[in-house]
């Protein structure tokens, strides 16, 4: 995922880069509102996941930095700030920021939020509300019946496979973090889950004849990449 970090701060900027680019994150970083609103496209390219947003930059105050963001584009923004004060956080929401993190943030914090917003919305390649299947190369979901075939052979996966491989082919090219593959397909952690989960994703890998389809993105997790046409 691609993020926008709008921070003018450039020591502050670069530690932060450094951090979310070790999570799988690809950053672009803006030191101002105006370099911010040039790299922002309108919402039909969508470039990003998500935005983090400074309130505190030199030329314009990141209140109207968001208000301008939100009528060119539907992305998520996430206000990081030192202003921790309820009116500076409910002002924030009111002028379309998704989230609201406060200086200083535990690294867990900031991470969980970005993915929470993110998945409030619907990047390129996920599947549209209401599909009925997910296409990704050779591989076919069919969700109602549970099924997937490869090249149009049957591929038999027990249900936690099946629930992994949905889970990762709504959003290809997005990482998921261990945690959150583990919350959302086993709904809990109980100890030994982590070493299920490598084993389910070898499995996955064998059956869908395509080790190289779902990557392991070292300390962080997993992705499934989208197959080239």
């Amino acid at each position: 995922m691609r993020l926008l970090v709008i921070e003018d701060d450039i020591h502050v900027a670069l530690a932060l880069s450094a951090l979310l680019s070790q999570h799988g994150f690809e950053i672009v970083h803006a030191c101002s509102a105006k370099e911010a609103l040039q790299i922002l496209p309108p919402d039909d390219a969508q470039p990003f996941g998500v935005i983090l947003l400074d309130l505190g930059l030199p030329d314009q105050d990141g209140y109207e930095v968001c208000t301008t963001i939100r009528k060119l584009t539907s992305t998520p923004v996430i206000m990081v700030t030192a202003r921790s004060d309820v009116r500076s956080r409910i002002h924030g929401l009111n002028v379309g920021a998704d989230d609201y993190v406060v200086k200083p943030y535990s690294v867990g914090e900031l991470l969980a939020r970005i993915h929470a917003v993110s998945r409030r919305t619907a990047p390129v390649g996920e599947a549209e509300p209401g599909a009925s299947s997910l296409r990704l190369g050779p591989v076919h979901i069919d969700l109602p019946t549970r099924q997937v075939t490869v090249d149009g052979s049957a591929v038999h996966l027990t249900r936690k496979e099946f629930d992994l491989l949905v889970l990762l082919a709504q959003r290809p090219g997005v990482v998921f973090r261990r945690e959150q593959i583990i919350s959302s397909v086993w709904k809990s952690m109980p100890q030994g889950t982590a070493h299920t989960l490598h084993v389910h994703v070898a499995s996955l890998r064998t059956k869908l004849g395509n080790p190289a389809l779902i990557e392991t993105v070292r300390g962080v997790g997993y992705r499934l990449l989208v197959p080239e046409p």
